[in-house]
């Protein structure tokens, strides 16, 4: 039997006006559960026991005011799955382009076998960069197209312009070459570069606080599922299809599967309520936000959200305006720094995010692998494999009990710890044993290296895989959001340009240089987290000025501000249950409400 006693205060249970909010605020105070064996001897398992630590953990919030408990419902968790297919194509990308292009058939059907390794990989190199060559353009160009036609419709041609360049792509033959891929490619990354803006914009403006930061971690999800698929594609296809053109062909091929989800999944979203009301379709966005929040129009959480964004987008109004040019103004031109000082610390987050070896590993996996010692085209697809499973493991690990409850500051400083001891073991391994030459065997030591290459790639997606994109897209007020987010996904995709096409020749250059590069800067990273970054889960999105602006250290700005955020929201809660009362009194003259307390037993058994 489970016992549930619920302690109501009499003034607000003799209400006509009790709202879901009363219940959440009296429940998260004075909620006691007292779990009993009946007399017949039901017990709960030990499984279902931990399925409800697990469930408890997911929907674990971690709340600056007072929230009803149907404003966290599937309508927004599925939106989030839907906005997510787009980072299923940058995921699949990352997976399957590296292997696919290692292929023996690929090679032979466009003469890479018959040029020197120098050339082969120049090639190579090239038709994995233009990708992220049209990811950074794009990311700059979806600034204007969601200023004027918001985020959905943005979205939208995104995802015809990343069918279009998967469509292109599979025009490539030995008689066509590879300019069908070349352009396909710049396309397709011209809308990711779109998508990376703004899903994760799209995703902070319609979730709660106390869960934004696992919505925008869902976009990580997608990611994750198409790194999934793409290395277990290439794995496949070399152990079960034969050599032909068939073999490279249905990698290429099964770029239109998300492609087709995000352009089927857009079509269907709603719009962000706060672009609706900052273009003053105030209808719209108030059923648009009741929709997302499974809330009445006139619920109080409702009117308190609604106030919130109205006095922010008032604030911008006059204070910077709302014009196209105007979030470049207070950016780059106001005389407080304090927005371009921000901006700077979100795209250093994405530098070192890039610049950890990530880009890299994903997209030269084969060859990193082979470095340590694995044998075969098949082998090292099989650890390329694993390495993608890993990685979609740690992403829910990341979602359910790190971003909003361990918080993003202590797992980027954690991550980076661990992230640069496996760099250096690794690199020093292969400088005193290379079983890449003839007679060398990889050894107890090539095996550890593996492991200190799997663990370090955990460590990474705990933290720098997801991190940047949250706390990027959180921090900034709505007005500039869209815009500088624009710069942060334009910035991130230039290290990662770098790295997809200049990982080769570093690695022709420097050897294990390449891994000490790497741990060097995983080191630099801890301090400027500590120094720099201030922890922001469940900071309301339009209380991020009062954490940035505080004369306080990183290191303790959260813990004020949130005690700040609550007594502010728990004096207008009051203010707000006052008048409902006045109301109440009024419209039932004469009523008697006993001060007294009233307790409700709930007794639900366990069949």
């Amino acid at each position: 039997m489970v016992k549930v006693n619920l302690h109501v205060d009499s003034d607000i249970s003799g209400s006509d006006h009790v709202s879901k909010l009363d219940i959440q605020s009296i429940l998260s105070s004075s909620f006691e559960v007292e779990m009993k064996s009946d007399n017949e001897g039901h017990k709960l398992v030990w499984k279902e026991v931990k399925d409800i630590l697990l469930l408890k953990k997911l929907f674990e919030k971690y709340e600056e005011r007072p929230t009803p408990s149907a404003v966290y419902n599937w309508r927004i968790y599925g939106t989030a799955l839907i906005a997510s297919a787009a980072a299923i194509i940058i995921g699949y990308d990352g997976g399957f382009i590296g292997g696919t292009v290692a292929l023996n058939s690929f090679r032979e059907e466009f003469g890479l076998d018959k040029m020197t390794g120098s050339h082969a990989d120049y090639i190579i190199s090239n038709i994995i960069s233009v990708f992220h060559a049209g990811c950074f353009f794009g990311a700059l160009f979806s600034y204007p197209f969601s200023y004027y036609w918001g985020r959905r419709i943005s979205l939208i041609i995104a995802a015809v312009t990343i069918t279009v360049g998967s469509a292109i792509m599979l025009a490539a033959s030995s008689k066509n070459g590879l300019a069908p891929i070349y352009v396909g490619r710049v396309l397709a990354g011209l809308a990711v570069g779109f998508s990376t803006n703004l899903t994760p914009v799209y995703l902070s403006e319609i979730s709660p606080p106390a869960i934004r930061g696992r919505i925008i971690a869902l976009y990580e999800i997608g990611w994750r599922v198409g790194d999934l698929v793409g290395f277990w594609i290439n794995y496949g296809i070399d152990s079960h299809v034969t050599p032909s053109t068939k073999q490279w062909f249905i990698p290429f091929a099964i770029q239109l599967v998300p492609s087709g989800m995000f352009l089927v999944g857009s079509v269907i979203m709603k719009e962000s309520p706060r672009w609706l009301f900052s273009v003053n379709k105030h209808d719209e966005a108030i059923n648009n936000l009741s929709w997302f929040r499974n809330l009445r129009e006139d619920d109080e959480y409702i009117v308190y959200e609604v106030n919130q964004v109205k006095e922010s987008i008032e604030y911008q109004r006059n204070n910077v305006g709302l014009g196209i040019t105007d979030p470049f103004k207070q950016v780059f031109l106001s005389k407080d720094r304090k927005i371009l000082y921000r901006l700077c610390l979100t795209c250093s987050l994405f530098i070192f995010q890039n610049f950890l070896g990530i880009q890299s590993i994903n997209y030269y996996s084969p060859k990193i692998f082979a470095s340590l010692g694995v044998d075969g085209t098949n082998a090292t697809l099989f650890s390329t494999g694993m390495f993608g499973v890993v990685k979609f493991v740690c992403t829910f690990i990341y979602i359910l009990f790190i971003v909003d409850s361990f918080g993003r500051r202590k797992a980027f400083m954690c991550s980076s710890t661990v992230c640069s001891i496996c760099f250096w073991y690794i690199g020093s391994y292969l400088k005193v044993n290379d079983p890449t030459q003839p007679g060398v065997e990889a050894g107890p030591g090539g095996t550890a290296a593996i492991v200190m290459m799997y663990l370090w790639i955990a460590s990474f997606i705990l933290a720098w895989s997801g991190g940047p994109f949250v706390v990027g897209s959180e921090v900034f007020d709505q007005n500039i959001r869209s815009f500088v987010q624009a710069i942060n996904a334009a910035v991130s995709w230039v290290p990662i340009f770098i790295m997809s096409r200049f990982t080769s020749d570093m690695i022709r250059a420097m050897d294990y240089g390449i891994y000490f590069f790497f741990a060097a800067l995983a080191v630099l990273s801890v301090p400027f987290v500590y120094f720099c970054i201030p922890e922001t889960k469940g900071i309301a999105l339009e209380d991020m000025d009062r954490l940035f602006n505080k004369n306080l250290p990183p290191r303790i700005a959260h813990s004020v501000v949130i005690k700040e955020a609550r007594r502010g929201a728990e004096e207008v809660m009051k203010e707000h249950q006052g008048l409902f009362k006045a109301d109440t009194a009024k419209q039932t003259e004469g009523r008697h409400i006993e001060h007294s307390t009233t307790l409700m037993e709930f007794n639900t058994n366990k069949v």
